[in-house]
């Protein structure tokens, strides 16, 4: 059997060694503003998904559906999201990505535009759909960058661009709730297009021109060997159900919010939009995460990271009516989902340079599965039983994914994730 992670030092001889395999990791290194382009490309695709979660209420109100069906925007977009990572990030192994990128890009320029002028909420949670599609655009440069980087820099690059990811997905609450304010929610997507038709156009231009990571597989060929990829990889397993857990608990947190906030606290747009600040902070804990598993802590990583989401739960239920609690809580919340987001990503790209895309989209649909079934329960638990309930479902999740992680800790030697990635 392999234990969950491997350190730093094994991952690095593990891609040397496959550098024949994944040509783009011999043949070129991301600069500081092709890493910058990705994390904000990244970011700006995942935010799309998230524009409307802190004015729910407000389209609610507007298209005269209930607090549970609004929440059906978010899990529409992150259905959306599996969608396109189950059929779409695989191509990356086998597209090249320097084209691909924009296409999704400029592709999310229409869905956020059809959204902007929808009618009624029918063609709404469509288009929604559709825009969760094309933001997996977002999981198509993650692999990327991780295949450009130095083997001893993969953890920190990576870290770098999943803190872009993290800080769309929160900074689009900001941003959402300022212009919701001036212009309405529809004014927050006509933004949200102009800033994916930039991105698209600084990926085309900017990024470097990098060849196939592998050729010579068929379109079915290529979906079944993620189905391969997950049974070979019992790291990759492990780190799929700890995700699912990871992002249940923080689809949940930031779907309820917006009605905590709004209900108890009278809060605006605007208002809401500014908590997002909160769990900046985390995501900017992110590198530092990245340069501990550089470092070979990986275990000790994931450890304390789900710890940290625990303790954030805790405050969370405290804070459900003080609010600088609050935002102490969702600081170390985010903090813990992200260092739980990196640990996996690190330990699941360390398997196989050759198949990152795949592996990606074995993770992430599982992690974005649990997204789904976190703001769908959380708009239900929310309107049966308030904040208190939300809290206590996510405590209840967090403390399953920390079991499972000790048994996958304990169960296998230290050695053995490197051995499979080597």
């Amino acid at each position: 059997m392999t234990p969950p992670t491997a350190t730093a030092a094994d991952s690095a001889t593990a891609a040397d060694s496959a550098a024949a395999v994944d040509p783009t990791a011999a043949s070129t290194h991301p600069t500081r503003l092709v890493v910058l382009i990705f994390a904000v490309t990244a970011g700006s695709s995942a935010a799309c998904m998230y524009y409307l979660q802190p004015l729910l209420h407000e389209v609610a109100r507007e298209l005269s559906v209930s607090t549970a069906a609004a929440a059906l925007l978010v899990s529409a977009a992150q259905v959306g999201y599996l969608c396109g990572l189950a059929l779409l990030v695989p191509l990356g192994d086998f597209l090249r990505r320097h084209r691909m990128v924009p296409a999704l890009l400029a592709a999310s320029v229409v869905a956020l535009a059809v959204s902007a002028i929808a009618p009624n909420f029918g063609v709404l949670l469509g288009s929604v759909f559709v825009t969760g599609v094309t933001a997996s655009a977002a999981q198509v440069v993650v692999p990327w960058a991780s295949s450009l980087a130095d083997p001893d820099r993969r953890g920190e690059v990576v870290g770098a661009v999943m803190s872009g990811l993290l800080l769309g997905i929160l900074l689009s609450r900001v941003l959402s709730g300022a212009i919701a304010e001036l212009g309405g929610w529809r004014s927050v997507l006509i933004v949200a297009a102009g800033i994916q038709l930039v991105m698209s156009v600084s990926v085309y231009l900017l990024a470097p021109v990098t060849p196939r990571a592998t050729t010579g597989e068929r379109y079915p060929q290529v979906l079944a060997s993620i189905v391969r990829l997950i049974r070979v990889h019992p790291v990759l397993r492990q780190r799929m159900a700890l995700g699912f857990l990871c992002m249940a608990c923080f689809s949940g947190v930031w779907t309820a919010l917006a009605f905590q906030l709004s209900g108890e606290f009278g809060y605006s747009e605007f208002v809401i939009g500014l908590f997002g600040l909160a769990g900046v902070a985390g995501a900017l804990g992110a590198p530092v995460v990245g340069r501990l598993a550089d470092r070979g802590h990986l275990r000790v990583v994931t450890t304390l990271v789900w710890g940290t989401v625990l303790a954030g739960w805790v405050l969370l239920f405290w804070g459900g009516h003080q609010v600088i609690v609050l935002i102490v809580a969702l600081v170390v919340f985010d903090f813990g989902i992200q260092g739980i987001q990196l640990s996996n990503q690190s330990a699941i790209y360390a398997l196989d340079p050759a198949a990152r895309s795949r592996l990606t989209t074995a993770y992430m649909v599982t992690y974005f599965l649990g997204g789904v079934v976190g703001s769908v329960t959380a708009g239900i638990a929310y309107q049966s039983g308030g904040w208190t309930l939300v809290c206590g479902i996510g405590t209840a999740a967090t403390l399953l994914g920390s079991a499972l992680w000790a048994v996958f800790a304990l169960r296998v030697p230290a050695r053995a994730s490197a051995d499979e990635a080597a």
